[in-house]
């Protein structure tokens, strides 16, 4: 099968062992309402915060910009859900990554968000934020990776603290700051 790529995606050859199985490639892009659906089956199948079907939906419509989806075989196995707050437009806000568990410790949540800072609608970025709860160690270690490639900071503040949400159990969120970064 022929995969037609459009302008703007990159391919990333997966790393195999055995020279006999054929490598695969995963593919980055800008997402469709079409792959909506997927996103929102890709949480579902994870430990991540369950958001409406319409969220991913609402994300690839109006938010393409700053979202990529990572799809392998025509298969979404990533994605990276953001956002310019319209008040401050050297701000990316990551709301959400997900990555599909056969993709796991590929390093693909990190080619995520190389591949979103590097796209045009973030070309005045100069700071990437998300907020992450405490005992979320793995996204932290992410964000901490992220600016040491970037050669910059990384720094953590409180946001949202844990009385600020309706449902009992929730943990504070903290806001991770990497930057600045430079094009």
């Amino acid at each position: 099968m022929i995969k037609t790529r459009r302008k703007g995606d990159t391919d990333i050859k997966s790393q195999t062992a055995p020279a006999a199985v054929k490598s695969k490639s995963v593919v980055f892009s800008k997402p469709t309402v079409e792959d909506g659906a997927g996103m929102w089956e890709l949480v579902n199948e994870s430990t991540l915060d369950q958001n409406s079907a319409y969220k991913y939906i609402m994300m690839c419509e109006f938010f393409a910009e700053t979202c990529v989806v990572a799809k392998e075989d025509d298969k979404i196995v990533g994605f990276v859900t953001a956002f310019i707050p319209p008040e401050r437009q050297d701000v990316v806000f990551v709301w959400q990554i997900g990555v599909h568990s056969t993709q796991r410790g590929k390093g693909l949540a990190s080619k995520l968000l190389k591949e979103l800072v590097s796209r045009p609608g973030c070309k005045n970025v100069e700071f990437v934020e998300a907020t992450i709860t405490p005992s979320n160690e793995a996204s932290q270690a992410l964000f901490r990776r992220l600016a040491k490639s970037y050669d910059t900071k990384c720094e953590v503040k409180e946001c949202f603290s844990e009385d600020l949400f309706p449902e009992e159990g929730h943990e504070e969120e903290l806001t991770f700051r990497v930057g600045p970064i430079k094009h």
